[in-house]
């Protein structure tokens, strides 16, 4: 009991010498639960046998998974890691490190992330809702008209005014997925973050940054609103 064991596991060439390489997590796993503990990346070089370990910042979660994939153009596997925190939010641990000559470079922290790409989430007359993304300044409007007679009475009078301010929130990062969309090998992020209301569970749909490699950091190509049918 409380011993490490393998909990995602991947081969590929992470180190760039063109033969391939073990990537795994390990953790500790909680007795009668899938919360894992002590979550920690070890790659082992193909060519040589040498292991080298990078102990996670944040390394507790459930499912911690590994995808390897070239995001950085240089035609050698980086190495994204998965794990998520359980909430009720949905809200994931997103890392993604190089691992060039034998060398781990963290590219992508979520917290990092989480930090860059703000939102202002405000309610208003005739059932809208404004969603700011601060990053860009751009600015969507929500429909909320089709959402309930019940939902939209506890916020409007009869008039479609707001009985009184509302804001909402964006959740931080809730999923990143690696995507292809020019079929050249090279994989871009999706990131997905959930709008909410009143509360996490009043979700009115997600905010989609889609992210590229460019001048040795990630920066956003596309940015879309994705709602619910109510």
């Amino acid at each position: 009991m409380n011993q490490p064991i393998i909990v995602s596991f991947a081969s590929g060439d992470v180190t760039g010498d063109r033969v391939p390489d073990n990537v795994y997590l390990t953790g500790i796993k909680t007795p009668a639960s899938p919360f894992t503990q002590n979550i920690t990346l070890h790659v082992q070089d193909g060519r040589t046998g040498s292991v080298k370990s990078v102990l996670l910042r944040e390394n507790a979660g459930y499912n911690p998974t590994i995808f390897l994939g070239d995001f950085t153009k240089n035609g050698v596997d980086d190495i994204l890691i998965s794990i998520a925190t359980g909430g009720s939010g949905g809200i994931m641990y997103h890392y993604i490190y190089s691992f060039l000559e034998n060398t781990a470079q963290l590219i992508f922290d979520f917290n990092v992330f989480n930090e860059h790409y703000q939102y202002v989430v405000t309610y208003h007359d005739n059932f809208k809702v404004e969603v700011v993304s601060k990053s860009n300044n751009k600015k969507y409007i929500i429909d909320i008209s089709t959402k309930g007679a019940q939902y939209l009475n506890e916020i409007y009078d009869e008039n479609g005014n707001l009985k009184s301010p509302i804001t909402g929130f964006v959740n931080p990062l809730s999923g990143l997925y690696p995507v292809d969309f020019d079929s050249n090998k090279v994989y871009e992020l999706l990131a997905y973050q959930k709008i909410a209301g009143r509360y996490n569970a009043d979700s009115l749909g997600y905010v989609l940054n889609t992210l590229g490699w460019l001048n040795n950091h990630f920066v956003l190509q596309n940015q879309n609103v994705a709602i619910f049918g109510y």
